[in-house]
């Protein structure tokens, strides 16, 4: 048996960074579509509302708007209630239930609602001029109906410094997003767009940043010379939970791995940026994207899907996917995929990148696993298995573990694995209010470059397409369990 020592020694906490944090001075307004919609309520203003209730809180004004009608009192409850969510004084106790700060409480006396239809611009001009100068205008709605609002905006006239602000997906292909960096490339400068990815935003994604580059311990040996293998998962044991008409759309590849798991494979295995500002930073993410290629080049080889059946996950019962309210079962829309990459550096080649996602799971995953090769060699004499080290990021929440080989663990010359444990450092703002502070601050370097958009949808779309094509097969699980069982068959034969 392995020993275990644990330590809460934090790692670096990521500060105020780029060169266009904290530029602008006055109150921004944030204009949301599609604000009567779930993810406004249940992640955009709450994460906002973190923002707000912290040291780093802005003053912001926000309009919401949509085409489904809201009485004044009725949107205003919504946005103090997503704010109460997330209350916490200044000094990082609770606050009392109901109650918000005083710049939440600033924004809430200032917010407002207008019901119309996006697509008209007599409704878009009357919005912005409402919102007054250099507004956010930010887009929490489907690709199609964003892309249709955005081919209006050319037609009126927009104030100075208007920013845009997207949330994934960005596009349906890579055809369609490449199609919409051209419309609004075609009005607004790509350092006024933003493309949302609020797992940028997990201070365990940011501390990845640290983690390595201010790191001497892991640094020198982040490498093909000494990493034998990568995964990066993010299972979860809740099931659809009435997202049909999202996610029977775009299933787990789309979901989690096409945007969020490619750009945490981004920061893993990016160079080291010259400086912290936004420019390097995500000049070396897209590099490393750039790089990134399906394993040994085959899209049936290289990924696999699944869908759950009937079980009970969490202790909860849960239907069959295909029984669930709003599913196509004709679709075969998968609920867990798993996609191996590799990249073509000098630093990566012949190391498998594992991205996996799925739902309805028995275990709620969410980690990076990065596996060290073992030694080369080990002095006779020396008993038990030669394990490399493996270093373990947990992404929700934010945990960090590293076993190591050690003697003595079963006896004077026998190796074994002891642990290393430490948390890893949190923040009272949610991961949408740590990339709202970024848009707000006119820094995009929480945000999605257009080139890396079109980029992550380039490197899926190979197996998207084997999949639709029938030429992988839609395997099954029981709800509750690990995944089809010869996965975990085929995964402990390579371990």
């Amino acid at each position: 048996m392995g020993g275990i020592i644990t330590t809460h020694a934090a790692l670096l906490p990521v500060e105020e960074h780029s060169a266009g944090a904290g530029q602008h001075t006055g109150q921004r307004t944030l204009v949301i579509f599609g604000a009567s919609g779930d993810l406004s309520s249940r992640l955009l203003l709450p994460g906002l509302g973190s923002l707000l209730a912290g040291q780093r809180a802005t003053s912001v004004r926000i309009i919401g708007t949509g085409r489904s009608p809201l009485a004044a009192d009725e949107w205003t409850d919504r946005v103090r209630s997503a704010f109460a969510s997330v209350a916490r004084e200044s000094d990082g106790t609770a606050a009392t239930r109901g109650e918000i700060g005083p710049v939440a409480a600033e924004t809430l006396a200032t917010t407002e609602y207008v019901a119309g239809d996006p697509t008209d611009t007599d409704h878009l001009r009357a919005l912005l001029e409402l919102a007054g100068p250099a507004p956010v205008l930010y887009f929490s709605l489907p690709p199609a109906v964003t892309t249709a609002i955005v081919a209006k905006l050319r037609e009126v006239e927009l104030p100075e410094g208007t920013e845009l602000a997207f949330e994934k997906p960005f596009g349906t292909d890579a055809a369609s997003a490449a199609a919409l960096n051209q419309l609004v490339g075609s009005f607004i400068p790509e350092e006024n767009v933003h493309r949302v990815d609020h797992f940028l935003g997990r201070t365990a994604v940011l501390n990845l940043i640290g983690l390595r580059f201010a790191n001497r311990l892991f640094e020198p040996v982040w490498n093909a010379e000494h990493i034998e293998s990568v995964e990066i998962v993010y299972d979860e044991t809740l099931g659809l939970e009435g997202r049909a008409q999202y996610y029977d759309n775009a299933g787990a590849l789309v979901d989690m791995i096409q945007s969020h798991l490619l750009l945490v494979l981004a920061l893993l295995a990016m160079d080291a940026p010259a400086t912290m500002d936004a420019v390097e930073v995500r000049s070396e993410m897209a590099r490393a994207l750039r790089s990134t290629h399906l394993y040994r080049g085959s899209a049936i080889e290289a990924g696999r899907r699944a869908r759950y059946t009937a079980g009970i996950a969490d202790d909860r019962v849960v239907p069959a996917y295909a029984d669930e309210a709003g599913v196509d079962r004709d679709r075969a829309t998968e609920t867990l995929a798993e996609v191996t990459v590799e990249l073509d550096t000098n630093r990566w080649a012949g190391v498998p990148f594992t991205l996996r996602s799925g739902k309805a799971l028995g275990v709620a995953r969410k980690e990076i696993v990065i596996k060290f090769k073992p030694l080369r060699h080990l002095p006779s004499g020396l008993n038990g298995a030669r394990d490399g080290e493996t270093l373990r990021i947990g992404l929700n929440p934010g945990e960090l573990s590293l076993s190591v080989p050690a003697l003595g663990v079963d006896g004077p010359y026998t190796m074994g694995q002891v642990f290393l444990d430490a948390t890893l450092p949190s923040s009272p703002v949610l991961p949408y209010g740590e990339v709202l502070s970024g848009i707000l601050r006119r820094d995009p370097l929480l945000s999605v470059r257009g080139d890396v958009a079109e980029r992550c949808w380039e490197i899926v779309e190979p197996v998207l397409t084997a999949w639709r094509a029938g030429e992988v097969p839609l395997e099954e699980y029981e709800a509750g369990s690990d995944g089809p069982a010869d996965w975990q068959e085929s995964t402990e034969s390579a371990a």
